[in-house]
């Protein structure tokens, strides 16, 4: 397979003119006409924030305070904290990449909230007798989570792609993740709260596939380049500190009012302690003098909320939660100390960050762990009109057995790899063409290439 990619290169050219002055301005500036335009003609505000709520209250006798702002904006702040902070500096721990970690993480996330506004109304929230979406603040969430997919593809590519290269990666991994998410989450009726699959399945595989069809054979010539120091990795750690506070709220952000999110954020939070002390352990185990690896505290400890996505607001019962944390931070970690060189060394996959551990694999076992969890579930557990409520049996999906629904919970996973996968290879497929501006092999990981650096680095 890696031979493949090395003629593939090969038949494309050589990638060494990292010159963007003309074509990153070129796409941010066209691009972002382009959404005014089409802001201009589709998006609107909905009945909830319109100035027409005033009128809308008193006809349905309502209050501001049950304006659906006033439950969902401290999720979304949370969610927001977690898209721009905690995922920029979580991709910080290279040594000479921290600007490009945070900065174009900035960039994408900035561009991709806006095309995933358009995206997901087209798909999920067109009027169509007035040709229009309406937005409010749970669209503000929605497209959140959809330039997670994205970001978490960033972290496969981090320091080996330009700037004009990722913003082509969004606006593909946006406009796949809105279909993939309508098949799933509308046609087969999957649930899937915190985005084990629509997001960090389809998001690593997709970010998996594209790099391995950039696969670099002489990226040893930045090898250098590709660690961390000290305060790298302290950068880094504030990402994670800032993703393991708030995961509780982004898998909980978009369950229905009162028992699911409550119990989605519960669940979350139990996992998430779980996967941080089998990571500690099995990190402290690798090291013949039991120290502990940064590379593992960053990102496997991680793992049981991404695991804990679908099957959040489900009722997986406090010790579920926990034996979900226990066994994915020991995956992740396993992945970390072996699976990542096997891939590098054996299939051509050059995963920068990591997250064929940390959201891939972790994202596939949550899927099929919310198809399990859907499968067993019945009255005695939920109560009849628990069951219709927290899977919304209702409408054409009236008659759907919990059985049935964890098959078709497992067939969403599948949906999201296939996606990830197939998409990401034919994204790949165009980044390689030598028009990008993407750097050598023997210039990754450094900042200089794309950003002005001021103060010389010493390491």
């Amino acid at each position: 397979m890696g031979n493949c990619c090395e003629r593939a290169g090969n038949f494309f050219g050589p990638q060494k003119n990292t010159n963007v002055r003309v074509s990153l301005p070129a796409v941010c500036f066209v691009w972002q006409i382009a959404m005014i335009v089409l802001f201009g003609v589709f998006i609107r505000y909905d009945e909830e924030s319109d100035a027409h709520w005033v009128v809308y209250k008193k006809d349905h006798n309502v209050t501001d305070i049950e304006n659906d702002f006033y439950f969902r904006y401290p999720s979304f702040q949370d969610v927001h904290v977690m898209i721009f902070v905690g995922f920029g500096f979580l991709m910080t721990f290279l040594k000479r990449y921290s600007f490009g970690g945070v900065g174009f993480n900035f960039l994408i996330a900035a561009f991709g909230l806006q095309w995933a506004l358009l995206m997901q109304g087209w798909f999920h929230s067109l009027d169509h007798t007035t040709g229009k979406i309406y937005i409010g603040v749970e669209s503000l969430i929605n497209a959140d989570f959809c330039c997670a997919g994205s970001l978490i593809a960033y972290g496969a590519l981090l320091g080996k792609v330009s700037p004009v290269q990722l913003m082509v990666v969004t606006l593909f991994g946006v406009t796949l993740f809105a279909v993939e998410e309508y098949i799933i989450l509308d046609l087969l009726h999957c649930r899937d709260a915190g985005g084990s699959m629509v997001i960090h399945a389809f998001g690593g595989y997709y970010g998996l596939a594209i790099s391995w069809v950039l696969y670099r054979p002489n990226l040893n010539q930045s090898k250098r380049l590709n660690g961390s120091v000290y305060h790298s990795d302290m950068f880094a750690m504030i990402g994670t500190l800032f993703l393991w506070m708030f995961w509780p709220s982004f898998n909980s952000a978009i369950t229905d009012h009162g028992d699911g999110q409550h119990r989605a954020a519960i669940n979350t939070y139990i996992a998430l302690a779980s996967s941080v002390l089998t990571t500690v352990a099995i990190s402290s185990m690798s090291q013949k003098g039991g120290k502990l690896d940064m590379v593992h505290i960053q990102n496997a400890t991680l793992a049981g909320g991404v695991a804990m996505g679908t099957a959040a607001e489900f009722m997986i019962t406090p010790y579920g939660s926990l034996i979900v944390g226990f066994c994915c931070g020991i995956i992740s970690t396993f992945g970390y100390l072996f699976i990542t060189p096997f891939l590098e060394k054996y299939l051509k996959l050059q995963d920068t960050c990591g997250v064929h551990n940390l959201h891939a694999v972790p994202g596939m076992l949550g899927g099929f762990i919310g198809a399990i969890v859907a499968a067993a579930a019945d009255e005695s557990v939920y109560s009849k009109e628990g069951l219709i409520n927290v899977f919304d049996f209702e409408g054409d999906f009236a008659n759907r057995s919990p059985g049935t629904q964890g098959g078709f919970q497992a067939a969403g996973t599948c949906v999201s790899i296939a996606f990830g996968l197939v998409g990401g290879a034919i994204v790949g497929f165009i980044l390689k063409f030598p028009i990008w501006g993407d750097p050598a092999d023997d210039n990754c990981f450094d900042d200089e290439v794309y950003w002005e650096v001021r103060a010389l680095f010493h390491q």
